[in-house]
């Protein structure tokens, strides 16, 4: 594969893949067009990179399809000077696309690994890389304006609600019963509240079981 090759996939990936799929924010379709995917994939995955299915990183991880990440940030609809939060930030790649949208990025990674390779790919960006509990977001940074979970979950901690600013958003996938829907939820006080917006299959996180006797 060229350079050549993978702009040519990149530009298919907008064009013919997430502008038919509900994906028509011009500002996420433009930051997803120019970040190059395929320097975020395992190196014996880079001819997966821009298909449209989720590419495994190990250790149980994937790096989600480029149409649910497309769904959840069209959702979220996150605007420049917004200070963002990505939980799940894996190889980098979600938080390089939400630097675009924001310029300014708190990335979060529990797996020593994934956050090595991003630690790597994102070197000289003003992302800044957190190893950490996914379910802890990273308090010293908050409060955010808007909180992506790149990936689909059961239910969202307290820890990471009590981080957005009080009007603040939230990106994200629920998982219920084996369905993963994009999401998008906002904080109102000492409320919060997720309304899903459309079934779409979403890479499932670890560590975000939800409790007995939980609800949304």
């Amino acid at each position: 594969m060229t350079e050549h090759n993978f702009e040519q996939m990149r530009r298919a990936m907008v064009s013919n893949t997430l502008r038919t799929t509900g994906v028509n924010d011009p500002r996420v379709l433009a930051a997803m067009g120019a970040v190059a995917r395929e320097r975020f994939v395992p190196r014996e995955r880079v001819a997966a990179a821009y298909a449209d299915a989720p590419v495994p990183l190990g250790s149980g991880r994937e790096l989600n399809s480029p149409i649910a990440l497309g769904r959840m940030l069209t959702e979220l609809s996150p605007r420049e000077g917004e200070r963002a939060l990505v939980v799940a930030a894996a190889t980098g790649y979600s938080a390089a696309v939400m630097e675009r949208l924001t310029g300014s990025v708190v990335a979060v990674e529990e797996d020593p690994a994934l956050i090595e390779r991003a630690l790597e790919v994102l070197s000289g960006s003003g992302i800044e890389l957190i190893e950490g509990p996914l379910t802890e977001g990273h308090s010293a940074g908050a409060p955010y304006d808007v909180i992506l979970i790149d990936g689909a979950v059961e239910f969202v901690p307290d820890a990471l609600i009590v981080q957005l600013v009080d009007g603040g958003r939230m990106g994200l996938a629920i998982l219920d019963q084996g369905v993963t829907r994009v999401a998008l939820g906002r904080r109102a006080g000492d409320a919060f509240g997720v309304a899903p917006m459309t079934d779409w299959s979403t890479s499932i996180l670890p560590g975000f079981a939800k409790p007995k006797a939980f609800s949304f």
